[in-house]
């Protein structure tokens, strides 16, 4: 973010909600530092964008992609619904082209429904994980990923051999696409991790 690059420290200088945020912003620690601690976050963007022809063990479905970290979920794993809606507003406030939704959890909420829509609005692509419990999600919705608004993609996880994984959720009407998910490798900050869910299939579709 050139803004806030060759802005002032401690000051918002492009007035979007995030100090600092040269390379992504942390809404967890109120902060322009969206580093990785868990290694969700990690292992997804490996599976996106990791580099090829460098030397490493794996390459990414679009390498050449420029990422832009959003951070709302804690260490543990666990966030708030605020949280998630100034993410989705930040980085519809950067101009991105698509989002990548490895997360879910909780009810309906308008406002979070709100939010998905205004990035519908600014033309962007809502990309989700439906789910990681063999739950139908027509009959039972999980969200984000069962919002109906245009723009949102709903994916679900294929094991090796191409059938739906046993624990992905679906949904005739709610799941759209499915992805591999099942003993993804890519990286963590401890080095490569092979993880399965529907939140390692999302970003195949990315």
């Amino acid at each position: 973010n050139e803004a806030e690059l060759n802005g002032r420290p401690g000051v918002d200088d492009d007035n979007n909600g995030c100090v600092d945020d040269i390379h992504g912003c942390d809404f967890v620690g109120k902060d322009g530092d969206p580093m990785d601690v868990f290694g969700h976050g990690t292992h997804v963007s490996g599976t996106i964008g990791a580099g090829a022809n460098d030397g490493n063990a794996i390459v990414g479905v679009a390498w050449n992609v420029r990422i832009l970290p959003v951070r709302f979920l804690g260490d543990d794993g666990g966030g708030s619904l605020a949280d998630a809606i100034k993410s989705i507003d930040y980085a519809v406030a950067m101009k991105a082209n698509m989002m990548n939704n490895s997360w879910g959890g909780g009810g309906f909420s308008q406002a979070l429904m709100d939010s998905i829509t205004r990035a519908k609005d600014a033309g962007i692509l809502f990309l989700a994980a439906a789910g990681n419990n063999s739950n139908d999600n027509d009959a039972s919705p999980e969200y984000p990923a069962a919002y109906q608004v245009d723009n949102v993609v709903s994916v679900a996880a294929l094991d090796p051999t191409g059938k739906l994984a046993d624990f992905s959720n679906y949904g005739k009407t709610s799941v759209h696409i499915a992805a591999p998910g099942v003993n993804i490798l890519s990286y963590t900050m401890r080095g490569l991790e092979s993880w399965s869910g529907t939140s390692m299939a999302c970003p195949h579709v990315t």
